[in-house]
């Protein structure tokens, strides 16, 4: 009996432990801040509390990052999310406010651009709104680039005249 008490005794000082644990380390948040250079409009949300995804700032995420010629919204992949996230702690800066050029593109926004710029693709995974053009002030886009290249989770452009990278979820490759 008096082994038994005393074994009850550490199973409940044990559960107590790990239920102070799981209670004193809250799931990691993910949290994006950015500034668009074409709307003027800066957001700053937490979009994924350790696995799991806010649906309600993945909304803002997507009307954030809508066409701003258009105004059209559509639904982002998450990973492109993830992957900005893990830029700006790859570059030291995880709480940097990123400046986004471009997010989503309508098909007619795509082709507007390809005819009137250069080095717009025809099939633009910023039109399946799997791509952002971005910055980080006070990081020189060539060190993005290199981290972006390190990171080796999609596609990676550098733009050094007009000072952005791309970076997308499709398959890695760079230009």
């Amino acid at each position: 009996m008096k082994y038994h008490l005393s074994f009850s005794v550490l199973a409940l000082l044990a559960a107590c432990a790990l239920l102070a644990t799981a209670t004193s380390n809250p799931p990691s948040e993910h949290r994006l801040r950015m500034y668009h250079t074409h709307t003027g409009e800066h957001l700053d949300v937490v979009y994924r509390r350790g696995s799991a995804y806010d649906p309600e700032a993945l909304r803002k995420l997507d009307v954030f990052l809508r066409d701003s010629r258009t105004g059209e919204v559509h639904t982002f992949d998450p990973r492109l999310f993830d992957l900005l996230s893990g830029l700006t702690a790859a570059a030291g800066e995880p709480d940097a406010e990123i400046n986004v050029i471009c997010g989503y593109r309508t098909p007619s926004t795509n082709e507007y651009l390809r005819t009137h710029t250069t080095g717009v693709a025809k099939n633009s995974l910023h039109m399946q709104a799997e791509a952002i053009d971005i910055r980080l002030p006070g990081v020189k886009t060539s060190h993005m680039r290199d981290l972006a290249l390190q990171l080796g989770r999609g596609g990676v452009g550098y733009y050094p005249e007009s000072d952005f990278i791309h970076v997308d979820v499709g398959p890695v490759r760079h230009w």
